[in-house]
């Protein structure tokens, strides 16, 4: 990988990991357009490692409310009285709503990134995941302020965070869609989401550092990976704030003619064997 390359890969993570448009399925359609092999374990654990740019980005932005939930949750490990604070409940939201896709991320681990890299599979998603995306905005009551989330929703967000593991739907899609179904307004679903993407793609990203850092050196390298990650950490925290004033006034069905556009480009390219499917 070019130095060049890295940073426009960082550039791409960075604009569309918050975005309901899903950054895994852009970086890999532009990973092919660059003629770079999605089949490649380098190339798969650098598409997870580059992401922690971006959870960087939400760590930093975030910094003070994460403060305040390690701080909440710590003291109600500790005192009774302290598990009545709001720190406690938002904090075990984040904890409880991030354990179902680190079960289902390790036992699929293989398959996410084998069979589901196909561009085909990435067109599917976007079209798809569009029509729930529809749906979540007009039957979402959109009543609901941050200070209501409870545990249920923390399991019904964390369960669906899930299918995000399939490039395509995305993660960010998927959680405030999850978050709207529950009836959370849109700014409160989106926050949420932010917070939960921490332990996953932190995870995720830690995991393919170690497990395939050899692959990496081999047939990215670490300078170009560390590159990228700086970069997607620099957009992606621009991203944030402008996503979350986008979202106080617009639905994120703003989103979805883009998604089945690009869906759509996809299908055809590959129908027409304009571009390779993995």
């Amino acid at each position: 990988m070019t130095w060049l390359q890295a940073v426009v890969l960082g550039i791409v993570e960075g604009l569309t990991e918050f975005l309901p448009v899903s950054s895994t399925g852009h970086l890999t359609v532009v990973e092919r357009l660059m003629g770079l092999s999605t089949d490649d374990d380098g190339v798969t654990a650098f598409t997870a490692i580059v992401q922690v740019g971006a959870i960087l980005a939400v760590i930093g932005y975030f910094r003070r409310d994460i403060g305040r939930l390690i701080t909440g949750f710590v003291r109600g490990l500790r005192s009774p009285s302290a598990r009545r604070g709001p720190a406690w409940r938002e904090a075990c939201v984040v904890v409880v709503g991030s354990v179902p896709i680190g079960v289902v991320g390790l036992l699929t681990r293989h398959l996410v990134s084998g069979p589901l890299r196909s561009l085909w599979v990435v067109a599917v998603a976007l079209i798809a995941w569009s029509a729930v995306m529809v749906l979540a905005e007009r039957v979402g009551r959109q009543d609901r302020p941050e200070s209501s989330v409870g545990l249920r929703d923390a399991v019904v967000m964390g369960a669906v965070q899930c299918v995000a593991l399939v490039p395509g739907v995305s993660r960010s899609g998927a959680t405030i869609s999850a978050g709207l179904f529950r009836g959370l307004d849109r700014v409160a679903a989106t926050r949420i989401s932010f917070l939960l993407s921490i332990p996953a793609l932190l995870a995720a990203g830690g995991l393919e550092a170690v497990s395939e850092g050899g692959a990496v050196a081999d047939s990215v390298g670490w300078g170009p990976t560390l590159l990228a990650t700086l970069v997607s950490l620099l957009v992606g925290y621009a991203s944030i704030a402008w996503l979350l004033r986008l979202v106080a006034g617009h639905p994120i069905t703003v989103f979805v003619p883009y998604r089945i556009a690009l869906g759509v480009s996809l299908v055809i390219a590959l129908a027409t064997g304009a571009v390779a499917t993995t």
